[in-house]
């Protein structure tokens, strides 16, 4: 089943961890003390937007009808399966930038030195080892969650329907306060 990184806004402190952990976990030693001095230097997969009062973390979000995958000429940017991550194979790689252009999400980038292009690849050795990708496992008010594409959906008509049935809940509140009989104070003095 398709997983996708879901994002509660309400929650993102723009902290920036998910950029660092995503930082040290594609850098060629992993340790974030021995990574500040790697050449190039390590690259972050997502970005923590400013979007009004919130923070919003932005990646790849791995399009079903992903138009990267078909404007790419060398053909590196693919699918392991059918339902996985979109992934950037880097030695195939010509870094011409039109899966930049197309990308809706604008989460597509050079790389520090220039060559190919890295966008989120979902961590996919961590995910196919049982780990959650780094930005998740580091979002210190779990702001980020990997979550299947099925639940995502469910998760968001719950939270639909809960506040349909508040906003009816407060609707029939303030019905019943305007209907009910108002006191005149002269008449019942105390």
């Amino acid at each position: 089943m398709a997983k996708a990184i879901m994002i509660d806004i309400e929650k993102c402190l723009a902290c920036k961890s998910c950029e660092i952990a995503c930082a040290v976990a594609h850098s060629k030693s992993g340790i974030l003390e021995e990574c500040m001095t790697e050449q190039p230097k390590p690259q972050t997969r997502v970005t923590v937007e400013a979007a009004g009062e919130f923070g919003v973390p932005m990646q790849c979000r791995h399009c079903e009808d992903a138009p990267c995958i078909t404007v790419c000429p060398t053909e590196a940017i693919h699918r392991h399966q059918p339902d996985g991550p979109v992934l950037i194979e880097q030695d195939k790689c010509i870094g011409c930038k039109f899966c930049l252009m197309v990308c809706p999400f604008g989460v597509i980038n050079v790389s520090n030195d220039d060559k190919v292009m890295v966008k989120c690849d979902l961590c996919i050795e961590r995910t196919e080892a049982g780990q959650e990708p780094a930005c998740v496992e580091a979002c210190p008010t779990k702001a980020l969650k990997l979550v299947d594409e099925k639940d995502l959906a469910t998760g968001k008509r719950r939270a639909a329907a809960r506040e349909l049935v508040l906003s009816i809940q407060k609707d029939n509140n303030r019905d019943a306060a305007s209907a009910a009989p108002k006191e005149n104070p002269k008449e019942n003095p105390q």
